[in-house]
Parts: C-alpha cells; sequence; structure tokens
C-alpha cells in the first residue's frame, strides 16, 4: 500500500522480493504489453534446490504450475501470479486502486478478475525469472500447495474443479485400462506416460530449469498426490500462512 501511493510514475511492478530480478527485469516485462494487455506476470521458476523437498517443489513450481499458466496464456486464458505484476496505474486507480486488490484472499486471484471484467487480458513474460528454494521442509511444501489448492478453488471453483484431470498419471492409468478392454496390450498406457514425462523432461531441459535424475520420479510422485491435493482443496478454506491462521474468502472483484 505505501509503496503503491508513494509511487510517482505510470508504470508500478509488485514484485516479491525472493524472486531474482535481471538488469533488463522491466523491459522484459513490457515488450509483451499490447492495447489488449491489461497486466503483465511472470510465474517463478524453482532453482538451486538444497535438499529432496525443495525438489520435490520444483516438480510443482516449474513443470505443473508454469507448464499449465504458459498454456493458459498461449490460448487467451491469461491468469495473474503474485510473484511479479506489471501494473498501469490509471488501470487499476480507475477499478478501485490498490485496495481492490484485498477484495480477495489472493491478490493475484483479485487482479485476474480487475482485468478481465475491464476487457482486457493477463499476459506472460516471454521470459521467467528465478526463485532459488535452498532447503525445504517436506511438510512446508505440502502446506503451501495445500494453501494454493484451496485459494484457487475458493476463487476460480470452475477452473479448480477440472484440475482433476491435469497430472499424467491417472489419464495413462485409464488409457491402459481402455486399451486392455478394447484388446490391446495393457502397456499401452506405459507409452502415453513415457510421452507425457518425456514431454515434461524435454520442456525442462529446453528451458535451464532444473533437473536431475530425481526429477521424473518427484514428477511421478507430484501427479499421483495431485487427486489427494484436490480434494484438500475442497475439504476446507482455512490455512496458514507464516505461522498466521487464514481463511480463504472470495469478494466483490467480479
Amino acid at each position: 500500500m505505501k509503496g503503491w501511493l508513494g509511487a510517482k510514475h505510470e508504470w508500478i511492478v509488485l514484485s516479491d522480493s525472493n524472486v531474482i530480478l535481471p538488469p533488463d527485469y522491466l523491459q522484459r516485462l513490457l515488450e509483451v504489453w499490447d492495447g489488449e494487455t491489461g497486466l503483465v506476470c511472470a510465474p517463478p521458476v524453482g532453482a538451486a534446490p538444497k535438499n529432496w523437498p525443495a525438489e520435490f517443489e520444483c516438480a510443482f513450481l516449474n513443470e505443473y504450475q508454469a507448464r499449465w499458466q504458459y498454456f493458459a496464456d498461449a490460448i487467451g486464458a491469461g491468469f495473474a501470479q503474485g510473484k511479479s505484476m506489471l501494473w498501469r496505474r490509471e488501470l487499476l486507480d480507475a477499478n478501485g486502486g490498490i485496495k481492490a486488490l484485498g477484495a480477495e484472499t489472493a491478490e493475484d486471484a483479485a487482479s485476474t478478475k480487475i482485468v478481465r471484467n475491464a476487457g482486457l487480458s493477463v499476459r506472460l513474460a516471454d521470459s521467467f525469472f528465478v526463485q532459488p528454494l535452498g532447503f525445504r521442509g517436506a511438510r512446508e511444501v505440502w502446506a503451501r500447495q495445500v494453501r494454493w489448492a484451496r485459494l484457487r478453488r475458493v476463487s476460480f471453483p470452475l477452473c479448480f474443479a477440472l484440475e482433476i484431470l491435469s497430472g499424467g498419471v491417472w489419464p495413462s492409468v485409464l488409457i491402459g485400462l481402455a486399451a486392455y478392454l478394447s484388446g490391446f496390450p495393457f502397456w499401452a498406457g506405459l507409452i502415453f506416460a513415457a510421452l507425457w514425462y518425456g514431454a515434461e523432461a524435454a520442456l525442462a531441459l529446453r528451458l535451464g530449469w532444473h533437473w536431475t535424475w530425481r526429477s521424473p520420479v518427484l514428477s511421478l510422485v507430484r501427479d499421483l498426490l495431485l487427486p489427494v491435493l484436490w480434494c484438500e482443496g475442497w475439504l476446507g478454506r482455512d490455512f496458514r500462512w507464516r505461522g498466521n491462521a487464514m481463511v480463504a474468502a472470495t469478494g466483490s472483484a467480479g
């Protein structure tokens, strides 16, 4: 709030302090802005993990969340993520100002709704920005995923309902079962799984994201847990953030 009120220029960036910003950070955000844009964001890409829970978080942040976010942007359904957000001051001021971001528990959900209600689009920067992870605890990583799941469920329930279909494990099982019932070998599902996770690996290696021999195993475990995470999202609204008990709520942002 203080930063927004103290800023004196037309363009304002809200950026989390745990993201590494390159020298051309602002230029990378601005270069994708066009006449139909209301907000430019960039997903954080996990890097420099120091233990296996941190690597597990990389599997969520990179090959899962960033992949789906760039896919959404590619089909014109981009959504905000609060790690990096480039605003044009007049747009947000015309829609309630910085206080309007408090209409949702998550400010990026409120931002997405404000921009869409204005008839504009959320765009993603062509470049990603790195978030060093260091050491993580397994409970910490899982609690963060549950928190985000509950926030997504409250703010965008229809989209969250479809997340049950977003992993690679269960489609592979269903394809194998369908093949078996049709008289084909069950291992057709394994071929599909190899193509799915091979594409994930190719994406990570092509973009220079963190990838080791443990990554395929962690991606598999991640997708096996997605139904559990999905159920956790529906089972409540409460979560803890930095030691504080909170409840996810949706407001009047649209």
